[in-house]
């Protein structure tokens, strides 16, 4: 036999002599074009099935079962791959990330990974050095309560190591500015805009900022983006992915014209994930029923459109800010210890909403009436409770069950927020990056018995709420070091022990099983785009999406598992990723 070997797995090629002895002993009426045997496959069926091995044919899992079951559909041309015991589990789906915005973020610089306020002010000290004086210093996705000191630096800070050029540190929902950046964007004492965080004594602008001022700042426009440096970075993008066992995503947030971009890179055999993409309901108009079901009748699609490929997902709206910013919309004031993070001075503010109770309900009550799934980025527990109470109205005149409404990120979830989630058969898609970046955080300025509702994911589970798992993947490239992490093994492992990434355990009773967490990665995720009859396990029939990992993810060390990485990835019957290390 010829050999070829992949570290850890050996592909079989058969020689002359076998195919011939094969092809007497052995006949079938369909033949696998792929097998794999030897191995631990994780089919995460409806039984949680353990088998030997698959068979492949075309984009399909023709069989799976033992070697001896498996072997009898090979045929001449079957390429046979032997696992070597190594471990099989269907390939996993990221429910939320941004893959275009994460795609082109480090096209033509390096974001930093910076820990303490110290590595961050050498990085713009490092970026006046290389830039012209009056060019802009832009952090993308900069959150302050990631550093060791969870806090923003001072506007001296920022003065001292960048006297010259103008700084932003873009958090999204909110941010830090210097002086520099004020003098030319206009920004002083006389400055109306309320994102324009003032001293209450002196009246000056601190340099934070929250977003409804972003648009103020006179930041030069990005430069042109051809289609072709598109597609390279989204193709390298994917095969990061790729590598980590990655063969779906839910693009979350996006437009008609992105469904194009994806649509013709899949008519070009280049896309290498599966694609949902949520759509952003864009309005610059007074709310009403009558205008978005005037909007939502310009669109030609309504979710679930597609192929196998790429497909619509639900409309989508931002119902409030970030908890990283102190923008959340939470049913409670943030409180006291949110003053020295985020510079919130009033004792009674809550965060910010984007939508009135009535203008959600029009938006929601339209997009159910036109066939759209539905879903919300939401942060805080208020904005969970206010979307809910507008589903509920919405139920009660035409049902939504079954149509997979979610709450994206959600992060707060009570009680009685989980009891009306179960009753409408709401969606939760969490985000267990944020828990591990983040509860930390939380812990400290909410305190412990706010935080015993921050991804309470024991709770959900055990009330028959469906989680599905994404990452929220944004910016840099790496699987790790991103602003978000998209390694699914890392949030995997984060939801199985409650670990952060400070060493701490947040609320270890609301600890998950290996199994729950590889399902949520799986087939829930296939569940929330009305896909589960066709991906999400390995069982006859459905797409061979596969990923073969270098740990068993169920008997590892628990530590072990945030360290798993695929050594092959199949999308379709095709091998799109081999670990060459």
């Amino acid at each position: 036999m010829n050999v070829i070997h992949i570290p850890y797995i050996k592909i079989i090629h058969f020689s002359l002599v076998t195919i011939l002895l094969l092809a007497n002993s052995c006949k079938s009426k369909m033949d696998a074009d792929i097998v794999l045997i030897n191995g631990k496959v994780i089919t995460v069926d409806s039984n949680f099935s353990i088998a030997e091995a698959v068979a492949i044919s075309g984009d399909t899992v023709l069989a799976v079962g033992s070697n001896k079951e498996i072997r009898k559909i090979t045929g001449k041309s079957t390429r046979i791959i032997d696992l070597n015991g190594k471990t099989v589990i269907p390939g996993l789906n990221d429910a939320h990330l941004h893959p275009d915005a994460a795609a082109l973020s480090e096209l033509d610089e390096e974001i930093p990974d910076v820990h303490k306020i110290e590595e961050l002010l050498a990085w713009i000290k490092d970026q006046t050095l290389k830039k012209e004086k009056g060019s802009w210093i832009i952090f993308s996705k900069f959150f302050s309560t990631r550093l060791e000191e969870m806090r923003l630096p001072t506007l001296t800070e920022l003065d001292i190591a960048a006297p010259e050029h103008p700084v932003f540190l873009n958090g999204s929902f909110g941010g830090m500015i210097n002086s520099c950046a004020m003098k030319v964007s206009g920004i002083n004492k006389q400055s109306k805009d309320p994102g324009i965080i003032k001293d209450e004594l002196t009246g000056l602008p601190t340099g934070f900022i929250r977003a409804s001022a972003f648009p103020v700042l006179k930041i030069p426009a990005k430069r042109e983006i051809s289609k072709e440096e598109w597609i390279k970075a989204f193709t390298k993008m994917m095969l990061k992915y790729n590598q980590y066992g990655i063969t779906s995503i839910c693009a979350g947030t996006g437009d008609l014209k992105t469904m194009r971009m994806y649509r013709d890179m899949a008519d070009s055999n280049i896309l290498t994930v599966r694609i949902l993409q949520n759509i952003l309901l864009q309005t610059d108009e007074l709310i009403t029923r009558e205008s978005i079901n005037n909007i939502l009748k310009g669109y030609p699609e309504v979710t679930g459109a597609g192929d196998k490929w790429v497909k619509i997902g639900p409309l989508k709206v931002f119902l409030d800010g970030g908890i990283l910013t102190g923008t959340a919309f939470m049913e409670e004031p943030w409180g006291e210890k949110a003053f020295q993070i985020y510079s919130i001075k009033d004792p009674s503010y809550r965060g910010i909403v984007n939508f009135t109770r009535d203008e959600l309900l029009a938006i929601v009550s339209a997009a159910n009436e036109s066939g759209w799934s539905f879903t919300a980025h939401v942060t805080g527990d208020g904005a969970v409770n206010l979307l809910l109470d507008v589903y509920k109205e919405v139920n009660r005149k035409s049902s939504i069950n079954g149509k997979r409404f979610s709450i994206i990120h959600g992060n707060f979830f009570s009680n009685e927020a989980i009891a009306l989630m179960r009753e409408m058969d709401i969606y939760a898609n969490i985000q267990a990056a944020w828990f591990y970046k983040d509860a930390d955080a939380m812990n400290l300025i909410l305190g412990k018995e706010r935080i015993r509702i921050f991804h309470p994911n024991r709770t959900m589970l055990d009330a028959g709420i469906m989680l599905n798992g994404g990452s929220d993947h944004m910016v840099k490239l790496d699987a790790n070091s991103s602003v978000n992490p998209y390694n699914p093994f890392l949030a995997m492992w984060s939801m199985i022990t409650r670990k952060t990434e400070r060493g701490s355990v947040i609320i270890p009773e609301e600890a998950i099983t290996r199994e729950e967490a590889l399902k949520i990665y799986t087939i829930n995720n296939a569940f929330a785009s009305f896909e589960e009859s066709v991906k999400g396990s390995i069982e006859p029939g459905k797409l061979a999406d596969i990923a073969i990992i270098n740990k068993d993810i169920l008997t590892c060390p628990v530590d072990s598992i945030k360290e798993i990485e695929s050594l092959m990835t199949i999308v379709g019957g095709k091998i799109v990723y081999t670990n060459k290390k």
